[in-house]
């Protein structure tokens, strides 16, 4: 079963670039990422730039509108994901706590629904 890992945290918490905790924050993610290499559980990822550089789009009544920002005004940001394939639950969970950012943020996992479109 595929999980999406959505990656969530409040600006200023957690290691700041340039700081002496940035760099093992940074090799948390890249040993998150060989252990999900090596259980074969990665289907891919990305970080995100930051929330100030969103745009929105949705559409009404037919016409196109666009606003600077995410729609939501939350204290915390979606930061990045992972794509996981993952034989279940509790492997997503334990997959999602390797994640740096867990510890002072938080990891939202969602399944990925399945769906048959028509041809």
């Amino acid at each position: 079963m595929q999980y999406l890992a959505l990656i969530y945290s409040a600006d200023g918490t957690g290691p700041q670039p340039g700081t002496e905790e940035w760099g093992a924050f940074m090799q948390g993610y890249a040993d998150a990422g060989k252990t999900y290499h090596a259980e074969g559980v990665m289907q891919g990822g990305n970080a995100l730039e930051h929330t100030s550089t969103a745009t929105s789009v949705r559409v009404r009544d037919g016409k196109v509108e666009t606003m600077d920002g995410p729609f939501a005004e939350t204290k915390e940001r979606l930061g990045g994901y992972y794509l996981l394939d993952c034989k279940d639950l509790d492997q997503a969970i334990r997959m999602a706590a390797l994640i740096p950012t867990a510890q002072f943020g938080t990891v939202e996992l969602r399944p990925i629904m399945q769906v048959e479109l028509p041809e």
